[in-house]
Order: C-alpha cells, then structure tokens, then sequence
C-alpha cells in the first residue's frame, strides 16, 4: 500500500484492498474517499468490500467516483465537501492515485498558489504540470479546457509485451526518438507462464516483474491510464485529464476479460472448485484442486472467439489430466471439455496429434456449448447449446473442478474510441499494422483488429513491423514492413512434451525450425524444452529489449507493401 502525504488533513494512495483498510485505520486515518468507480476493472474490489472493511474498523467512507478521462466540476466539488464533512485524517484513493491527487489539486485552486499546488503534488509524486493552465485560469476543470499538451515522437499506449517489445525495438533503429509508454501498472506479466504454474511446473513469482525496470532506459514511464484518444489533434488524454501529444501513436493495451460475461463467476472465482489460468492470482489455485482432486466431475470451457491463445484452455486440461494419471486418479474422474466453437483447434493438422491425447486421457468433447452461468455454493455450471438445426437450449451441469476461460472483448476506452472496428478492436491494416483511417497510428497485440491468434508469439514478430514502419511515418515514407499473421501455441498435451502448433493468415502452417529438427505435427520433448527453458528467456532478454533474432520483419517495395496489404 503506497500512502502518499499530500496535506496534514489528506494522503492518497492507489487502489486499496480490502485488507488495506485495517492498516489505514491501525496508521491513524478516520475516513476513505474512493473515486474510483465501481467495475472499473477486473482486480478492482467492490466498493461494498471496501465499504464493509471500513465499517468494520471504524472509518467512515464517502463515494466519489471520477470516470477517467473525464473529471467534471461536480466531482471536485463533492470531493471538497467530502473533505468538509469527514473526520479527517482522510484517505482518498482510486487506480493509481492520480485522480485523487487533481481532485485535491483543483479543489485548491483560488486557495493556493499554482506553484505550491504543483509543488506538493510533485514532491507527493504525481506530475500535474498538465493542469497549470486550469489552476491559473482559476478553471475547476469544467471539461471544456484542454491543457497544452506534452508533446513526443511516438507515444505508446501499454506496457505489455507489446508496447515494450515495439519501444525497444523503435530504439534499436534509431535511438534519438523521444518515446513515452502509458501504463499504469506497476507490474509486468509474463502471462504465457500461468499454464505452468496452474500445471505445477512453475512458481507464480517467475511470471512477473517490476514494470520499471523492464521500461526500456530513455523512455519516458507515464504512470497514468489512458482514457480517450482525440486524432485530429494527435493527443490522447489520460485519466486525470491531462493530454498527451504525439507524432507517431502506437495502440497495444491488451484485451478485457469479461468475467462478468458469465452471471456468477466473478462471485465464486477462486473458491467453490472454480479457478482460471488467466489470473496470475488464480493459476495456483488450478494446481491447489488438481491435487486435491481424487474423483468427481472436471469441467474446462472455451468462450467465442477471440481470445489470448485458443489453445490455453485445452492446456490447462492436459497438464491437469496427465497430473492425474500419474497419480492414478484419472479413471475415477469424468473430464469434459465444453466449446463454444466446432472444432478441437481451428489448424487441422495439429488435431489428430490432439485427438490422441483427447483418447488417451478419455476427455468428453461438447462443442457448440458455451458456458453463460456458474453457482459456485452448488457447483453447477450453466451452457447454452447449439444444436445441429441451430436451436439453442439451457443445460446443467454439475463439477467438482471448473476451469473456466473467460468470453474477451476490447478494453472500454478502446472499444469506445474513434480508433475502433465496429467489433471495438483498434482497426488496422492487417499486414502494415497501420490504422485504416489515421495513418500516424499504429496498433498491435490483443486490442488489434488483424485476424491472427493473439499470442505472445505473435506480438513477437509484430512489434519489428511495427517499429520498422513508425520510422518510416517519422521520415515521411509509406510503411513498407508486413507481418503475415504468424502465431504460435505451444500445447502443453502432458508434462514434458508439447505440440508446437506454428502458423500464419489462413491456418498456413509457419514452422520456425526445419521438420528434422522439430515436427510440430507431433508431441515432442524438445518443444517442451523450449516452452520451459527457453521462452521465458527469450521473453524478457531479447524480446522486450529490442532483440529481433529470428522475428526481424519482411520488408517489401511500397507498392508490393500496399498490394499485400489490400489482399491478406
């Protein structure tokens, strides 16, 4: 929990957990100021949970959330009439803090200097240059002021696999570009590594690090979310309001996952028997009921596509399957896999290999069932089924064991954005990774619109295009770089041997090794060891410090490039 003193009568501090709230009252504070509305994000506890902690330690709560992006009068002035009304010390608190922070700052405005507003901000450590003109203009930020903003080469939206990979590899071309990232986080997630750690293989610590020190060094860290995008201007506005300029803007914050796309299991994840390997707080619980479980039912689901590697759900079925014939349970449990699409996995020649194991582990295949519902106190997960003349009706079924995959969708500000498809993904070409409608942006990874598997294997050979080509806008040249679609999803069928399944635009088959070295097609202990050993370095010591070995990008002549671009 990072406090942050800003007056003696208030401090703020990023998202507080439910737990936070006995340390803020043992610390001497009396009241909580949450601005942070709720359902903001996934990780993000209920403003009841926190309402309850309060209660029980004695402080008092006042609610005033801000949207990011979008900070109005009103807010400011509730949030002056919370700081009247409450037993003070008080606490206020939103994602990062930063809301809170220009709430305070503006609601001093006419009361203190614009210096030593900005001043105890800075030394708090939040940067509100951007609303000087609002304090000096004695502007509450009413919403139709639009400070001047800071201005760069290339701004880049997410400080995921993507927007690291893309900064670092735009540096490795020429290092005097002037770059920012927005990201929020503090934390960075090797999220390939949680089918391992729901597997048992890994530990949870391995698959994270600390955002700043993976930020590559001469680019500027803007801790702060981005809220809205404005083109026309070239800015982006973070959520305080504060605007960002850009020449070049790369787009590459990820993808939502919808929890709340199956009614109850937000409620009953991580207890109940329920667990998902696309939570770094979840995989370890996949692993705590794999080996608990003895007999029963285990259920594991696909949603629609989209989502981050089709095949992670499927692995997490393997890994728990193998775990449990070495154990000599797996005769006693009935193992379902529930698809909401028709096929096994959408590249026909890593099937049979799949189908095999599918036998060998006596997994019952539903597809064209999509789950839509979990009551976790009663372990009875709920499907829609399709049946062959299109009728759709409503099953039950009971587990012990659900491992869910979540339905995924564009994060809000993006969807909502002028940038979006009518899907709500950032709409580009699909071989430059250009926007169809703005040509100085850039978008890749899981919020893109190309029609590729969104892996991290993916971004891996995307984020060279994509550098490639934001030096070319910089120079005033047509982006001349494309990326064929490839993707790669190493299926981890049992512990030590892996289908690598390779390919491109159209279910094309890519392989990255020749056939006699390693056969794809077929479950192998070298694939494995890549998986295990060498990916997770590859990762975090080349890609995402600009290291292009084997990914560099295809370059074309521009009129091939605008061809290929016109028919992929």
């Amino acid at each position: 929990m990072e406090i942050r003193t800003i007056a003696p009568d208030l401090s703020v501090s990023p998202q507080l957990q439910p737990e936070d709230v006995a340390t803020a009252a043992a610390q001497g504070f009396k009241s909580l100021i949450l601005n942070r509305p709720d359902g903001e994000s996934v990780d993000q506890p209920s403003r009841e949970a926190i309402e309850d902690a309060a209660g029980q330690h004695g402080l008092k709560l006042r609610y005033v959330p801000v949207i990011a992006g979008d900070l109005k009068d009103a807010d400011v002035t509730a949030f002056s009439a919370a700081m009247r009304e409450l037993p003070t010390p008080a606490l206020a608190f939103c994602r990062t803090g930063t809301r809170s922070a220009t709430l305070w700052a503006l609601s001093q405005a006419g009361h203190l200097s614009t210096e030593a507003i900005l001043d105890t901000a800075e030394k708090a450590g939040y940067d509100l240059s951007g609303l000087r003109p609002r304090l000096e203009a004695g502007d509450k930020l009413a919403g139709n002021v639009a400070a001047p903003a800071a201005g760069y080469d290339v701004v880049v939206i997410g400080g995921g696999a993507a927007g690291i990979a893309t900064a670092a590899s735009i540096l490795k071309r020429r290092g005097s570009v002037s770059i920012a990232i927005i990201e929020p986080r503090a934390e960075h997630y090797y999220q390939p590594g949680w089918t391992l750690v729901g597997g048992g293989v890994f530990k949870r610590e391995q698959t994270w690090r600390q955002m700043g020190k993976l930020i590559p060094d001469g680019v500027k860290w803007i801790r702060a979310a981005c809220a809205g995008f404005d083109p026309d201007h070239n800015q982006v506005v973070l959520e305080d309001g504060e605007r960002v300029g850009y020449t070049i803007l790369v787009v590459a914050p990820g993808l939502k996952l919808n929890w709340d796309g199956v009614e109850g299991l937000r409620e009953t994840l991580g207890k109940n028997g329920v667990t998902s390997n696309y939570l770094f707080d979840m995989a370890p619980y996949t692993w705590e009921l794999v080996q608990s479980l003895k007999s029963g039912r285990a259920l594991f689901t696909q949603p629609p596509m989209p989502i981050k590697c089709a095949g992670a759900p499927q692995k997490a079925m393997y890994l728990a399957c193998d775990a449990w014939r070495r154990r000599g349970v797996l005769g006693d449990i009935d193992i379902e896999f529930h698809n909401s699409g028709g096929v096994l996995f959408g590249v026909a020649e890593y099937v049979p290999a799949l189908m095999k194991y599918v036998e060998k582990y006596g997994i019952g295949l539903n597809f064209g069932e999509t789950l839509v519902a979990v009551d976790g106190p009663a372990q009875t997960a709920f499907f829609d089924v399709t049946g062959p003349d299109g009728v759709v009706t409503r099953e039950a079924r009971a587990f012990d064991m659900l491992h869910v995959c979540p339905p995924q969708c564009a994060p809000d500000f993006i969807a909502s954005s002028p940038l979006a498809n009518e899907a709500g993904w950032v709409d580009v070409d699909s071989a430059t990774l250009q926007h169809t409608r703005h040509d100085n942006i850039f978008g890749l990874g899981d919020a893109c619109s190309a029609p590729n598997a969104k892996t991290a294997a993916a971004v891996r050979k995307q984020a060279p295009v994509v550098a490639h080509n934001v030096i070319r806008s910089l120079d005033v040249q047509t982006p001349n770089a494309v990326y064929n679609g490839y993707g790669s999803c190493p299926l981890t069928v049992e512990r030590g041997k892996i289908v690598l399944a390779e390919f491109s635009y159209g279910g094309k088959l890519d392989p990255s090794f020749p056939h006699w070295m390693l056969d794809g097609t077929k479950p192998t202990r070298a694939a494995w060891f890549l998986k295990e050993k060498m990916l997770p370095w590859i990762y975090f010591d080349l890609m995402l410090k600009g290291d292009e070995t084997l990914a560099g990008p295809d370059i074309l002549p521009t009129a091939d490039a605008t061809r290929q671009a016109e028919t992929v």
